[in-house]
């Protein structure tokens, strides 16, 4: 379990409460402790990590709400104040006549070893976006991160604070974002304002914001990473699927755009004619959700998990925290690792932004591009491997030297054909692009669908899943997309009810 550290100046924020309700606070673990809820003719309460207590039988006076409120500094058009020199943050609920009714006084923490999981991510000098519910520490972490990369990293590190609860209240930043520079935000509505004048004035190598929420922060945020700028923020929503479906946000990751492709498109991509991709690149490298405290859930690859998104597989993120913080040794080799891809790497990736590209390696070009005509494949062959998703190799010639060197040097997948026939070459694409001559396209599309995400449910939950009754030619197509993922597949059923079951298992699995 990760060990924090936390400085949270508690008595300040006591000194402002009434005599009765310090005491009665002072009784709580002050660890668990998050807000103080004052409501005007209520019980005030103290909200916990685990539940809520009542401070006190008598309800909350008009007389308490006013001392507490000429005790911080000035309210905010957000309704926020703080406490100068401290991270604890008051806001106040009004009445339609503008006069105070109740308080919420957040406490402000600086806890260290909040980013372990997560250094490596930043220290890299890459765009990380933190989502996560309300009150589950997404703003400690940001100071943390400001100041790691300030102090550890020798970064000049701009920290855009809207509400002063990063670097708490008052001119002097605290001291819990380190070395960082802090901006304070006059009015919320202008915060993308301030965020590109930060940048435009005064040079950072990273800038930090708390909650992006609208389309002109979005935007300011695009603007900063085009820059090449470090970014690092926040924003509304729990997950990165939330984040995909939300319009006002969803160019923090790249966008969501639905395209009609053509009839050849859409049978190469094994997708209906109506498709949703990703508008562009994100504007954030990686996401991390905050699932609780303790555990995180990293996308290293925000492109790759949002177009998982949107072809309906999982984003395969990353657990980290509680029982899944890896050793260093864990976390030093899987640094050295490339993002895991969201599809088997065997299987060719089709971005709906190109072609699948398929470098050739002693075997006719000709060949290759006749079987691509007739097929009517989404793809194209390219005279350099580097351009390429993958290579078509002779298999006699498949240890040549200088194929194992051009393979190395791209990591794209190697596919075989023993002769160098149309014939063999047609049986390959086929398989590949799950093409079934003489069936409707809508159905082998469906069918391909269905056992891709089958897969991906055997491998992530470790289960056997059954797929619907399907032809024989069908199940055969499907099959092929379990090998391609090393998973066992097995018919069941009789005729017009056969059907695979995909099993975890090696990879010389057969259908029976």
């Amino acid at each position: 379990m990760t060990v924090f550290t936390e400085t949270d100046d508690l008595d300040r924020l006591l000194r402002i409460l009434p005599h009765p309700l310090q005491s009665a606070i002072t009784a709580l673990p002050s660890a668990e402790l998050l807000e103080i809820v004052l409501d005007l003719g209520r019980r005030p309460q103290a909200r916990l990590i685990h539940g809520a207590r009542d401070l006190a039988r008598e309800p909350v006076t008009r007389l308490d709400l006013e001392r507490i409120t000429s005790a911080v500094g000035p309210f905010t058009a957000d309704n926020r104040a703080g406490i100068e020199g401290t991270l604890h943050r008051v806001a106040a609920i009004r009445n339609r006549t503008g006069t105070v009714v109740g308080l919420t006084l957040r406490v402000g923490r600086a806890v260290f070893g909040t980013i372990d999981a997560i250094h490596e991510l930043i220290a890299q000098g890459r765009s990380l976006l933190l989502l996560g519910p309300p009150g589950i520490g997404k703003t400690t972490r940001l100071r943390e991160i400001a100041r790691i990369l300030a102090d550890e990293c020798d970064r000049r590190v701009i920290v855009i604070d809207t509400s002063n609860e990063i670097a708490g209240d008052g001119d002097i930043p605290h001291p819990g974002i380190g070395s960082a520079r802090r901006m304070q935000v006059a009015h919320p509505d202008r915060q993308h304002r301030v965020m590109i004048e930060a940048v435009e004035n005064h040079m950072p190598e990273v800038i930090i914001v708390d909650e992006i929420g609208t389309t002109a922060e979005a935007a300011a945020a695009r603007t900063i990473a085009e820059r090449g700028v470090q970014l690092v923020g926040t924003a509304h929503g729990t997950t990165l699927e939330n984040l995909v479906l939300n319009p006002t946000l969803a160019d923090l990751v790249g966008g969501v755009q639905t395209v009609t492709l053509s009839d050849e498109e859409a049978r190469a991509r094994g997708t209906q004619k109506t498709v949703s991709e990703r508008r562009g690149p994100p504007t954030f490298d990686a996401v991390v959700e905050i699932v609780d405290r303790e555990r995180l859930l990293i996308h290293r690859d925000t492109g790759r998990a949002v177009d998982a998104i949107l072809r309906g597989l999982p984003a395969n993120g990353q657990p980290r925290g509680g029982r899944d913080v890896p050793s260093e040794a864990q976390q030093s080799a899987s640094q050295s690792q490339p993002p895991e891809p969201s599809l088997p790497p065997t299987l060719p990736q089709r971005s709906g932004e190109r072609l699948v590209r398929i470098y050739v390696y002693a075997i006719s070009r000709d060949s290759v591009e006749k079987v691509i005509r007739d097929l009517r494949l989404n793809a194209r062959t390219v005279a350099r491997a580097e351009q390429a998703d993958l290579a078509l190799a002779l298999r006699a010639r498949a240890a040549d030297p200088r194929l194992r060197r051009l393979l190395e040097a791209t990591s794209i997948p190697l596919h075989q054909v023993k002769r160098n026939s149309t014939a063999q070459i047609r049986r390959l694409l086929r398989d590949l692009f799950n093409v079934v001559p003489g069936l409707e396209e809508e159905t082998v599309d469906e069918a391909a669908r269905e056992a891709e995400h089958a897969a991906q449910r055997v491998l992530a939950q470790g289960i056997a899943v059954e797929l619907t009754p399907r032809s024989a030619p069908i199940r055969r197509m499907q099959h092929r997309i379990a090998m391609r993922h090393r998973l066992l597949a097995e018919s069941a059923g009789n005729d017009p009810q056969r059907r695979l079951v995909l099993h975890p298992g090696p990879e010389d699995s057969y259908e029976k």
